[in-house]
């Protein structure tokens, strides 16, 4: 224990004091911090948006200035009802007063209503929430010259409530992009621990480090050592890129613009826990392929191609639980959870819609835990007769020899 804690000592020091590690995570930062920001920069080149302005002529009186309560009611236009004649509603118009005029003046076969505009390079149609709060107001004002009571007048404009429900024994709860953001976070965050753990092993071994490391503790030590050094460093950088993404996200985003994006109250302590232990088990599993594959070669330039089939797993792993969020009660989604290569990414997402309950938790961790044993077992044996191995590149052949080797 007392090596496994040295050479992760070793290995965190040697990760943070990197210009690379420093730099790369300072740029996270900042564009965070920017990100986060651009609506307010889009806002400031842009300007104040003001709404354009309506003015309503009712030519003929057909409403009997009830439509002056128009002018109160939220909308995305400024809307004037003014007793203008038609050819001052035009002259304002066209002299950039008001962006556009609705004239409203009865017919013999009904009410005609004309939409005036300056120009346009493109059609025009009339607004759709102008006409239906003109609409709704002539029919109020119709309803209540036939003297009904107010009661009567609510019984005919009930309140309609609108929810979207699944047939589904499991119903989905939860907000969409949290979920999705959390799942993408983490599998970045997984990857790129992960691949650091290969590339740390290969670069040892090509600066011979690896012997000095060998004679004094044993490859056991050494990839473990290892693999929870990075994994700590890389938990560390996660927590400070999500504390600086919420702080960020309250101190320059609209309140309202916020809310929508992101719904908090899903997000809870368990959730943390959860989120957090998956990392952890996650990168796990990824670190020891990854240690595995760094055991193979003994060149940093060969690390990408010896990396491949683990990236394209670790691909697999993600897309299988992004697909599996379009359809959140689909069995395939119960899949993904319980896989030990997607498991890490779909899993929180689960546990934040509500959709997975103690047993399935329980069941995936335990699949994760074996998975990781069985993965670490087999890097292990590799690593330790791989270990001083300059030569090309392992092949598989090489690797079963090694692993059967005592």
């Amino acid at each position: 224990m007392k090596d496994i804690i040295t050479v992760m000592k070793f290995t965190m020091k040697d990760l943070i004091t990197k210009k690379s590690f420093i730099v790369s995570t300072i740029i996270i930062l900042v564009l965070i911090v920017i990100g986060f920001n651009v609506p307010k920069i889009i806002k400031n080149i842009m300007g104040e948006e003001k709404n354009p302005k309506l003015a309503i002529v009712d030519k003929d009186n057909i409403f009997k200035g009830e439509l002056k309560a128009l002018e109160s009611v939220k909308s995305d236009y400024e809307i004037m009802v003014e007793n203008f004649s038609e050819e001052e509603a035009k002259n304002l118009v066209d002299n950039e007063t008001i962006d556009s005029a609705l004239v409203i003046e009865e017919k013999n076969d009904g009410i005609k209503i004309r939409y005036i505009v300056k120009d346009s390079t493109m059609m025009e149609e009339v607004p759709e929430d102008i006409v239906n709060l003109i609409s709704a107001g002539f029919m109020n004002m119709k309803i209540s010259e036939l003297g009904l009571t107010q009661k009567q007048l609510d019984a005919m404009n009930p309140d309609f409530e609108f929810n979207l429900e699944q047939t589904g024994e499991e119903r989905a709860a939860g907000n969409v992009f949290a979920i999705m953001l959390i799942s993408m976070v983490l599998f970045f965050a997984i990857y790129y621990s992960a691949f650091q753990v290969s590339s740390s092993i290969t670069t040892e071994k090509t600066s011979k480090i690896i012997e000095t490391l060998a004679t004094s503790t044993s490859p056991k030590s050494i990839v473990i050592g290892k693999t929870l050094g990075i994994g700590i460093i890389g938990l560390a950088q996660l927590a400070l890129i999500v504390a600086t993404a919420v702080i960020s996200a309250k101190s320059f985003l609209d309140p309202e613009l916020l809310n929508s994006l992101l719904d908090v109250s899903n997000i809870t302590i368990s959730l943390g826990i959860i989120t957090a232990v998956y990392f952890l088990l996650g990168y796990l599993a990824f670190a020891f392929l990854y240690a595995l594959t760094g055991s193979t070669v003994s060149k940093p330039e060969d690390v990408q191609s010896a990396n491949g089939p683990v990236a394209i797993l670790a691909m697999v792993g993600f897309y299988l639980s992004y697909f599996s969020m379009m359809n959140p009660t689909n069995n395939m989604n119960y899949v993904a959870a319980i896989l030990p290569i997607s498991s890490p990414f779909c899993m929180p997402f689960r546990v934040m819609m509500g959709l997975a309950d103690g047993k399935e938790i329980a069941l995936s961790i335990g699949i994760l835990v074996i998975t990781i044993i069985i993965v670490a077992n087999v890097a292990i044996k590799i690593y330790s007769n791989a270990i001083l191995n300059y030569g090309s590149k392992l092949s598989f052949k090489d690797l079963k020899k090694m692993y059967k080797a005592k």
